[in-house]
Protein backbone atom coordinates (compact mmCIF):
# COMPACT_ATOMS: atom_id res chain seq x y z
CA UNK A 1 0.00 0.00 0.00
CA UNK A 2 1.30 3.54 -0.98
CA UNK A 3 2.15 5.86 1.81
CA UNK A 4 1.28 9.14 -0.50
CA UNK A 5 4.45 10.68 0.78
CA UNK A 6 5.71 13.59 -0.93
CA UNK A 7 8.61 16.28 -0.67
CA UNK A 8 6.62 18.85 1.12
CA UNK A 9 5.94 16.02 3.97
CA UNK A 10 9.31 14.84 4.05
CA UNK A 11 11.04 18.90 4.60
CA UNK A 12 8.39 19.45 7.55
CA UNK A 13 9.42 16.40 9.18
CA UNK A 14 12.96 16.78 9.05
CA UNK A 15 12.61 20.26 10.06
CA UNK A 16 10.80 19.75 13.03
CA UNK A 17 13.63 17.00 13.88
CA UNK A 18 16.02 19.49 13.34
CA UNK A 19 14.77 22.46 15.32
CA UNK A 20 12.96 20.37 18.29
CA UNK A 21 9.56 22.75 17.58
CA UNK A 22 6.83 23.73 15.13
CA UNK A 23 7.82 27.15 15.50
CA UNK A 24 11.96 26.26 14.77
CA UNK A 25 10.45 24.34 12.02
CA UNK A 26 8.77 27.28 10.31
CA UNK A 27 11.56 29.27 10.35
CA UNK A 28 13.87 27.19 8.63
CA UNK A 29 11.19 26.54 6.04
CA UNK A 30 10.22 30.20 6.12
CA UNK A 31 6.32 29.20 6.38
CA UNK A 32 3.88 29.29 8.96
CA UNK A 33 3.66 27.64 11.75
CA UNK A 34 0.01 25.97 11.18
CA UNK A 35 1.20 25.27 8.30
CA UNK A 36 3.89 23.14 9.53
CA UNK A 37 1.29 21.86 12.08
CA UNK A 38 -1.05 20.82 9.44
CA UNK A 39 1.58 19.08 7.12
CA UNK A 40 2.75 16.19 10.31
CA UNK A 41 -0.64 15.71 11.03
CA UNK A 42 -1.57 14.74 7.04
CA UNK A 43 2.06 13.07 7.44
CA UNK A 44 1.17 10.94 10.39
CA UNK A 45 -2.52 10.45 9.08
CA UNK A 46 -0.56 8.66 5.85
CA UNK A 47 1.58 6.67 7.67
CA UNK A 48 -0.81 5.43 10.48
CA UNK A 49 1.42 6.03 13.23
CA UNK A 50 2.24 9.02 15.34
CA UNK A 51 5.13 10.71 14.86
CA UNK A 52 5.51 13.33 18.19
CA UNK A 53 3.83 12.84 21.33
CA UNK A 54 2.85 16.15 22.69
CA UNK A 55 3.63 17.40 26.20
CA UNK A 56 2.52 21.13 26.10
CA UNK A 57 4.04 22.84 23.35
CA UNK A 58 7.00 20.47 23.12
CA UNK A 59 6.82 17.58 20.57
CA UNK A 60 8.87 14.21 22.02
CA UNK A 61 9.54 12.07 18.61
CA UNK A 62 8.54 8.68 18.96
CA UNK A 63 10.72 5.68 18.40
CA UNK A 64 9.14 5.41 14.98
CA UNK A 65 10.36 8.69 13.87
CA UNK A 66 13.89 8.52 15.23
CA UNK A 67 13.73 5.73 12.77
CA UNK A 68 12.46 7.23 10.00
CA UNK A 69 14.76 10.37 10.54
CA UNK A 70 17.39 8.23 10.27
CA UNK A 71 16.56 7.22 6.76
CA UNK A 72 15.75 10.75 5.87
CA UNK A 73 19.20 11.64 6.84
CA UNK A 74 20.86 9.57 4.94
CA UNK A 75 18.80 10.55 1.63
CA UNK A 76 19.72 14.09 2.48
CA UNK A 77 23.54 13.23 2.83
CA UNK A 78 23.10 11.47 -0.50
CA UNK A 79 21.78 15.02 -2.16
CA UNK A 80 23.96 16.68 -0.38
CA UNK A 81 26.92 15.10 -1.94
CA UNK A 82 25.40 15.33 -5.07
CA UNK A 83 25.65 19.10 -4.90
CA UNK A 84 29.05 18.46 -4.22
CA UNK A 85 30.18 16.42 -6.75
CA UNK A 86 28.56 18.54 -9.38
CA UNK A 87 30.18 21.83 -8.31
CA UNK A 88 33.66 19.58 -8.34
CA UNK A 89 32.60 18.62 -11.92
CA UNK A 90 32.31 22.26 -12.56
CA UNK A 91 35.67 23.36 -11.24
CA UNK A 92 37.49 20.26 -12.74
CA UNK A 93 38.03 18.62 -8.63
CA UNK A 94 36.13 15.52 -10.05
CA UNK A 95 35.10 13.41 -13.01
CA UNK A 96 36.32 10.82 -15.17
CA UNK A 97 38.36 11.17 -18.35
CA UNK A 98 39.23 8.68 -21.09
CA UNK A 99 42.13 9.13 -22.77
CA UNK A 100 43.20 7.17 -26.07
CA UNK A 101 46.46 7.14 -27.67
CA UNK A 102 48.78 5.99 -30.11
CA UNK A 103 51.52 3.45 -29.20
CA UNK A 104 54.26 5.69 -29.95
CA UNK A 105 53.40 8.34 -27.54
CA UNK A 106 52.12 6.19 -24.66
CA UNK A 107 55.63 5.43 -23.28
CA UNK A 108 56.56 9.40 -22.32
CA UNK A 109 54.74 12.02 -23.93
CA UNK A 110 50.98 11.16 -22.96
CA UNK A 111 51.92 9.74 -19.60
CA UNK A 112 53.73 13.27 -18.40
CA UNK A 113 50.48 14.62 -19.35
CA UNK A 114 48.06 12.73 -17.67
CA UNK A 115 50.33 13.08 -14.57
CA UNK A 116 50.71 16.97 -15.04
CA UNK A 117 46.58 16.66 -15.07
CA UNK A 118 46.16 15.15 -12.36
CA UNK A 119 48.34 16.70 -10.06
CA UNK A 120 45.83 19.63 -9.27
CA UNK A 121 42.80 17.40 -9.48
CA UNK A 122 43.24 14.47 -7.11
CA UNK A 123 39.18 13.38 -7.33
CA UNK A 124 39.88 12.91 -10.93
CA UNK A 125 39.70 9.68 -12.58
CA UNK A 126 41.45 8.70 -15.54
CA UNK A 127 41.16 5.56 -18.24
CA UNK A 128 44.31 5.22 -20.69
CA UNK A 129 44.74 2.97 -23.85
CA UNK A 130 46.76 2.57 -26.53
CA UNK A 131 45.46 2.26 -30.07
CA UNK A 132 45.82 2.88 -33.87
CA UNK A 133 44.93 5.91 -34.66
CA UNK A 134 42.08 5.30 -36.82
CA UNK A 135 40.86 3.09 -34.33
CA UNK A 136 41.17 5.98 -31.80
CA UNK A 137 39.39 8.79 -34.34
CA UNK A 138 36.56 5.32 -34.84
CA UNK A 139 35.92 5.63 -30.80
CA UNK A 140 36.46 9.42 -30.25
CA UNK A 141 33.72 10.01 -33.07
CA UNK A 142 31.51 7.34 -31.11
CA UNK A 143 32.21 9.36 -27.83
CA UNK A 144 33.74 6.05 -26.47
CA UNK A 145 36.46 8.38 -25.68
CA UNK A 146 36.84 11.95 -24.71
CA UNK A 147 39.92 12.79 -26.13
CA UNK A 148 42.37 11.15 -28.91
CA UNK A 149 46.24 11.70 -29.67
CA UNK A 150 46.85 10.34 -33.21
CA UNK A 151 49.21 10.85 -36.04
CA UNK A 152 48.95 13.09 -38.62
CA UNK A 153 47.21 12.95 -41.07
CA UNK A 154 43.86 11.87 -40.38
CA UNK A 155 40.45 12.17 -42.12
CA UNK A 156 37.26 11.14 -40.02
CA UNK A 157 33.46 12.75 -39.69
CA UNK A 158 32.34 13.22 -36.45
CA UNK A 159 35.22 14.66 -34.59
CA UNK A 160 37.45 17.87 -34.18
CA UNK A 161 40.86 17.99 -35.03
CA UNK A 162 43.85 20.04 -33.09
CA UNK A 163 47.18 19.90 -34.76
CA UNK A 164 50.10 19.64 -32.12
CA UNK A 165 53.64 20.58 -32.76
CA UNK A 166 55.57 18.73 -34.94
CA UNK A 167 57.92 16.30 -33.88
CA UNK A 168 61.18 16.10 -34.80
CA UNK A 169 62.63 12.56 -36.21
CA UNK A 170 65.72 11.46 -33.94
CA UNK A 171 68.19 8.38 -34.91
CA UNK A 172 68.41 5.71 -32.22
CA UNK A 173 71.23 3.17 -31.92
CA UNK A 174 73.01 1.71 -29.59
CA UNK A 175 75.27 3.42 -27.52
CA UNK A 176 78.18 2.14 -28.34
CA UNK A 177 77.52 2.55 -32.29
CA UNK A 178 80.01 4.75 -34.47
CA UNK A 179 77.81 7.29 -35.19
CA UNK A 180 76.58 7.72 -31.28
CA UNK A 181 80.10 9.76 -30.94
CA UNK A 182 78.25 12.36 -33.19
CA UNK A 183 75.66 14.68 -32.07
CA UNK A 184 73.90 14.84 -35.03
CA UNK A 185 73.02 12.45 -37.94
CA UNK A 186 72.60 12.73 -41.13
CA UNK A 187 70.79 10.70 -43.32
CA UNK A 188 74.37 9.97 -45.77
CA UNK A 189 75.71 8.72 -42.27
CA UNK A 190 72.81 6.02 -42.27
CA UNK A 191 73.72 4.62 -45.65
CA UNK A 192 74.99 0.70 -45.38
CA UNK A 193 73.23 0.79 -42.10
CA UNK A 194 70.73 -1.96 -40.85
CA UNK A 195 67.60 -0.01 -40.59
CA UNK A 196 64.22 -0.98 -38.72
CA UNK A 197 61.54 1.65 -40.29
CA UNK A 198 57.97 2.09 -40.04
CA UNK A 199 55.59 0.31 -42.45
CA UNK A 200 55.70 1.93 -45.51
CA UNK A 201 51.93 2.82 -45.46
CA UNK A 202 53.20 5.05 -43.17
CA UNK A 203 52.96 9.23 -43.97
CA UNK A 204 56.69 9.05 -41.85
CA UNK A 205 58.04 6.19 -43.89
CA UNK A 206 57.33 7.88 -47.14
CA UNK A 207 59.19 11.20 -45.84
CA UNK A 208 62.01 8.70 -44.78
CA UNK A 209 62.21 7.24 -48.26
CA UNK A 210 62.22 10.28 -49.72
CA UNK A 211 64.77 11.77 -47.55
CA UNK A 212 67.38 8.76 -48.25
CA UNK A 213 66.18 9.37 -51.95
CA UNK A 214 66.86 13.10 -51.62
CA UNK A 215 70.47 12.31 -50.32
CA UNK A 216 71.45 9.70 -52.85
CA UNK A 217 72.16 6.48 -50.43
CA UNK A 218 69.68 3.27 -50.01
CA UNK A 219 68.16 2.41 -46.91
CA UNK A 220 69.37 -1.22 -46.27
CA UNK A 221 66.24 -1.74 -44.45
CA UNK A 222 66.03 -4.95 -42.38
CA UNK A 223 63.01 -4.89 -40.07
CA UNK A 224 59.59 -3.38 -40.83
CA UNK A 225 57.05 -2.58 -38.09
CA UNK A 226 54.34 -0.04 -37.57
CA UNK A 227 55.02 0.08 -34.38
CA UNK A 228 57.87 3.23 -33.66
CA UNK A 229 57.97 1.91 -29.86
CA UNK A 230 58.94 -1.73 -31.04
CA UNK A 231 61.40 -0.50 -33.41
CA UNK A 232 63.50 1.38 -30.36
CA UNK A 233 62.68 -2.00 -28.68
CA UNK A 234 64.34 -4.02 -31.75
CA UNK A 235 67.21 -1.47 -31.33
CA UNK A 236 67.89 -2.14 -27.76
CA UNK A 237 68.33 -5.68 -29.09
CA UNK A 238 70.49 -5.40 -31.43
CA UNK A 239 68.41 -5.74 -34.95
CA UNK A 240 69.62 -2.02 -36.21
CA UNK A 241 68.79 1.65 -35.91
CA UNK A 242 65.62 3.11 -36.42
CA UNK A 243 64.07 6.64 -37.19
CA UNK A 244 61.44 7.68 -35.13
CA UNK A 245 59.95 11.16 -33.33
CA UNK A 246 61.55 12.48 -30.63
CA UNK A 247 58.51 11.66 -28.32
CA UNK A 248 59.05 7.81 -29.05
CA UNK A 249 63.33 8.24 -28.85
CA UNK A 250 63.09 10.13 -25.37
CA UNK A 251 61.88 7.17 -23.03
CA UNK A 252 64.76 4.94 -24.97
CA UNK A 253 67.31 7.21 -24.56
CA UNK A 254 70.08 5.97 -21.55
CA UNK A 255 73.15 3.99 -20.85
CA UNK A 256 72.16 1.18 -23.59
CA UNK A 257 70.61 3.02 -26.54
CA UNK A 258 71.70 6.75 -27.77
CA UNK A 259 69.14 9.56 -29.35
CA UNK A 260 70.77 12.04 -32.06
CA UNK A 261 68.62 14.86 -33.77
CA UNK A 262 68.53 13.95 -37.44
CA UNK A 263 70.42 16.59 -39.68
CA UNK A 264 67.53 16.71 -41.89
CA UNK A 265 64.27 18.61 -41.14
CA UNK A 266 62.34 15.22 -41.06
CA UNK A 267 58.99 15.87 -38.72
CA UNK A 268 56.06 13.68 -37.58
CA UNK A 269 52.89 15.34 -37.12
CA UNK A 270 50.47 14.69 -34.07
CA UNK A 271 47.26 16.08 -33.33
CA UNK A 272 44.57 15.69 -30.56
CA UNK A 273 40.96 15.16 -31.53
CA UNK A 274 37.53 15.30 -29.29
CA UNK A 275 33.93 14.41 -30.50
CA UNK A 276 32.55 16.50 -32.94
CA UNK A 277 29.05 18.60 -32.76
CA UNK A 278 28.46 19.04 -29.22
CA UNK A 279 30.77 21.18 -26.18
CA UNK A 280 34.14 20.17 -25.60
CA UNK A 281 34.03 18.20 -22.40
CA UNK A 282 35.69 20.55 -19.84
CA UNK A 283 38.49 17.89 -18.66
CA UNK A 284 39.02 16.64 -22.06
CA UNK A 285 40.40 20.61 -22.58
CA UNK A 286 41.86 20.97 -19.88
CA UNK A 287 43.81 17.65 -20.80
CA UNK A 288 44.90 19.02 -23.68
CA UNK A 289 46.43 21.89 -22.50
CA UNK A 290 48.51 20.22 -20.20
CA UNK A 291 49.70 18.31 -23.37
CA UNK A 292 50.49 21.20 -25.06
CA UNK A 293 52.36 22.23 -22.19
CA UNK A 294 54.34 19.29 -21.65
CA UNK A 295 55.71 19.35 -25.40
CA UNK A 296 56.87 22.90 -25.26
CA UNK A 297 58.50 22.02 -21.89
CA UNK A 298 60.42 19.42 -23.32
CA UNK A 299 61.15 21.64 -26.49
CA UNK A 300 62.99 23.71 -24.47
CA UNK A 301 65.16 21.14 -22.55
Amino acid sequence: MRSGLNLRHIESFRAVMVAGSVVGAARLLNVTQPGVSRTIGLLELRLGYALFERRGRRLVPTAEAEALHREIEQIYRGIERIGQVAQDIRFQRAGALRVATLPALAQGLVPRAIARFLVPRPQVTVFVQSLPSRQIAELVSTRQFDVGVVELPLSRPAIEIEPLPPARSMAVMPAGHPLARKRVVSIKDLGGERMILLSQHSYVRYLIDDAFSSAGVAAQVVVETPSSSMACALVAAGAGLTLVSRWTAEPFAGPELAVRPLKEMLESRYGIIFPGAQPRMALAAAFAEDLRACMTDGARA
